[in-house]
């Protein structure tokens, strides 16, 4: 008989460890890079990303022609979401604010319609403020003026401002609020990476007035423009107009505790309320000077005619 086999020599050998070649590293022309290296400088190139993101929306009862002031800003603005309309009343601050958080997004730009004539525009940053509320007025669609300027949608703008906008404090509020929702972001995947067009925002009146300009380059052969020379180069203006008259600023996200309040701000109402009391007024002094004139007639009668019967036989 065969001897038994020990225990030990029965025992199943481990299984030989996988000896494989590491992943070599990226070979450049500048010779082998290290993976860790690779990350850190993917790391520092990326730096500060700008994830502005604005919702664009407006009130029940908007007239025609702020609908489409509201669709031409969109159009310009390829980083915004538009939504559906949100009814204007003193809970509106609420919802609006849910409705950024739903999508996202860090401003607003809310178009408020009264009395199918007035426009109010709300500039806020959510959820924690400022936000700004403006009398639009001089509105003018790029549909309605009919300029010659037409730049491609979704490039990038060019923001520039007067020199008034660092006079007051809050004026500087406004243009850096202004400089948020309007600038477009860097390397948006909806924008294109270039610029050949002008925001302009100017204060005259105490009321800021936007302007877009297309910049228009000579393309032929021999008028080529080189880099930098700007004396070849003409604005043409795109359209759309709009004056923003300033009224309130505001610590919160549509509301909270007033920063500043326009003093020379007069409402729609009262102007067409002084409107109709100047035409009562014109009523008024003619039935005064009816009377007055049938007074002088009773008072002055006319001496009877010798001829006034010679004819009527």
């Amino acid at each position: 008989m065969g001897k038994k086999r020990k225990h030990s020599e029965t025992e199943v050998a481990p299984p030989k460890k996988d000896v494989s070649a590491e992943e070599r590293p990226k070979r450049t022309l500048l010779g082998w890079k290290d993976k860790a290296e690779e990350v850190k400088k993917e790391s520092d190139s990326m730096g500060f990303r700008n994830k502005e993101k604005v919702l664009v929306t407006c009130s029940r009862r908007i007239n025609f022609r702020y609908r489409h002031l509201m669709l031409n800003i969109v159009s310009l603005l390829p980083h915004c979401k538009k939504d559906n309309k949100v009814e204007s009343k003193a809970s509106k601050g609420t919802t609006l604010n849910e409705l950024v958080e739903l999508k996202s997004c860090s401003s607003c730009l809310f178009f408020e319609c009264r009395k199918h004539q007035d426009l109010y525009l709300w500039m806020a940053k959510c959820p924690n403020g400022p936000s700004v509320k403006f009398l639009v007025n001089a509105v003018h669609t790029m549909e309605e003026l009919k300029l010659t300027g037409n730049h491609l949608k979704g490039s990038r703008p060019i923001l520039t401002f007067s020199d008034n906008f660092d006079k007051d404090a809050h004026w500087k509020l406004l243009k850096e609020l202004i400089i948020q929702i309007f600038g477009i972001p860097k390397e948006h995947r909806k924008s294109k990476p270039y610029h050949d067009h002008v925001f302009v925002f100017s204060i005259v009146d105490d009321h800021i007035w936007f302007r877009n300009y297309q910049i228009s380059v000579p393309h032929n052969e021999a008028d080529k423009v080189p880099r930098g020379g700007l004396e070849n180069m003409t604005l043409v203006e795109v359209g759309p107009r709009f004056c923003l008259n300033p009224i309130k600023i505001f610590a919160g996200s549509f509301g909270g505790p007033t920063l500043y309040e326009n003093p020379f701000y007069i409402s729609p109402n009262q102007i067409r309320a002084l409107e109709k009391r100047k035409k009562a007024g014109k009523y008024a002094k003619k039935v005064k000077a009816k009377t007055r004139r049938k007074m002088h007639e009773l008072s002055n009668p006319l001496e009877p005619d010798e001829f006034a019967e010679m004819w009527k036989e």
